[in-house]
């Protein structure tokens, strides 16, 4: 598969995912959405001679979460919306049912479904400084494509609730202290080569015992999100139809 938001390597063991459009902040577009669960199930199907994956991107953000002008076009359309219930499920999906450990480098900010791939996985590598947030409620929707399990798995459920209710934002180094980020480095460059060090590790050891623990761990995630992913993403799309979406977005874009 030719990609154009991303680039998929493979070496020594390791999967890299890097996110390519740092001119558009590596937004989570449809284009996005699509090209990413096609390059999860990519490695997928390489398992058991790839041991592990790597999130990571270029420019100053990991990923700034969606874009408006999508939001307003799934605003008008029900099919639209439905396709964007599609491959959020299928983003999700793929990370939580890979059968081998994600291991995300966070160099810049994380926002929206950005931050919610980067912290479903296995090992979150982090800048102390990135900015880390889910602000689906500051453009009037509900954080329903996974943010809620990630951040609650990570943090806890009342934590998660003050910073999904409000959309704030947290630093790389409030993120670790709390433990939505499980390894900190100074410098955004630093991010992605200690990720690639973690991976290189894990992907020496004996596959049984890494897989097998992975996948007992994607057991609980997918317990919860059996319970709120389908409800979360119902209730973001019903936000997305609401008759306040447009002038919520003008006043964002007017900022």
């Amino acid at each position: 598969m030719a990609y154009q938001t991303l680039a998929l390597t493979f070496a020594d063991g390791i999967a890299e995912i890097r996110f390519t459009r740092p001119d558009l902040l590596n937004r989570f577009d449809m284009p996005a959405h699509i090209e990413f669960a096609g390059a999860l199930e990519e490695v997928a199907n390489r398992v058991p001679e790839i041991r592990v994956l790597v999130l990571s991107a270029e420019g100053r953000a990991f990923s700034a979460g969606g874009d408006f002008d999508e939001m307003l076009e799934a605003h008008a359309s029900r099919a639209v919306r439905a396709d964007m219930v599609k491959y959020a499920k299928a983003v999700f999906n793929g990370v939580v049912e890979l059968r081998i450990p994600v291991v995300s480098a966070i160099q810049g900010a994380a926002i929206g479904l950005g931050a919610t791939i980067a912290t479903l996985s296995d090992i979150v590598v982090a800048w102390k400084g990135a900015k880390i947030a889910d602000t689906h409620v500051n453009v009037g929707l509900a954080a329903g494509d996974g943010g809620i399990i990630s951040w609650s798995q990570s943090i806890g459920v009342n934590r998660a609730k003050r910073y999904l209710l409000t959309g704030d934002i947290i630093t790389g180094e409030q993120a670790y202290q709390w433990g939505l980020v499980t390894e900190l480095v100074d410098s955004p460059e630093e991010a992605a080569p200690r990720a690639r060090e973690l991976a290189a590790k894990i992907a020496a050891m004996a596959p049984g015992g890494i897989t097998g623990t992975k996948r007992a761990f994607s057991r609980i995630t997918a317990m919860i999100a059996a319970q709120a992913l389908g409800a979360g993403l119902e209730y973001e799309m019903e936000a997305m139809a609401s008759p306040d979406l447009p002038a919520t977005i003008e006043k964002l874009r007017a900022k």
